[in-house]
């Protein structure tokens, strides 16, 4: 298990000091369309969302493709499929330490109807974040957000302080796990192949 886990009192501490004051972008995000409040119960690091039908959706999440100049990506080009959506930067030792993990799971999931989508946050040169993608073998998608913009479509109180965050979304967009902390593969696979085994109808 590595290092990072014994940083989880503290990420646990900074969610709950961005839940105490409040996150100044909330009614933006609710304007985007979105349900979801983001809630930790305890300063959990693994949370998760059951049964579906009390699951909130994330709002019009979008924004500039990290690798290809001039696309828009966004949530809604990935329709009817779980997308596990990681903020990263290419300065976070954490997220360089996942990286290998997150592409193990995306490569033995993407059958089962998962996508990946990465949110680069924090990283104002781009041609870095850039390398980091190809260096790491990454092979879904990210949008380049370094200003936290795209991530107001997340909700309220979502904690933008919390890097590397993983947060998993049902075939209805909406959230079903969040993880604030880095993953191993055996961490977060079993999660997503449960998710995407869920009826269609987000029936128990």
């Amino acid at each position: 298990m590595r290092p990072l886990r014994a940083l989880a009192p503290v990420l646990a501490a900074a969610v709950i000091a961005v839940g105490a004051t409040g996150c100044a972008t909330g009614s933006d995000a609710v304007a985007q369309g979105g349900t979801f409040e983001f809630v930790s119960p305890g300063g959990q690091t693994s949370i998760f969302y059951d049964p579906p039908a009390d699951r909130g959706t994330v709002g019009d999440l979008k924004g500039p493709d990290l690798m290809e100049e001039g696309k828009t990506t966004a949530l809604s080009d990935f329709p009817d499929q779980v997308v596990v959506i990681n903020i990263w930067g290419q300065w976070c030792g954490p997220c360089r330490g996942e990286a290998g993990d997150l592409e193990q799971v995306y490569e033995a999931t993407r059958e089962q109807g998962v996508q990946f989508l990465g949110i680069n946050v924090r990283d104002l040169q781009k041609d870095k974040a850039q390398d980091f993608v190809v260096d790491n073998g990454v092979g879904y998608p990210s949008i380049y957000d370094p200003s936290f913009r795209s991530l107001l479509a997340l909700g309220a109180n979502y904690p933008t302080t919390v890097v590397p965050t993983t947060i998993v979304l049902d075939r209805e967009h909406r959230v079903a796990a969040i993880f604030l902390t880095e993953l191993l593969a055996s961490d977060l696979q079993p999660v997503v192949e449960r998710i995407a085994a869920e009826p269609a109808d987000g029936s128990e």
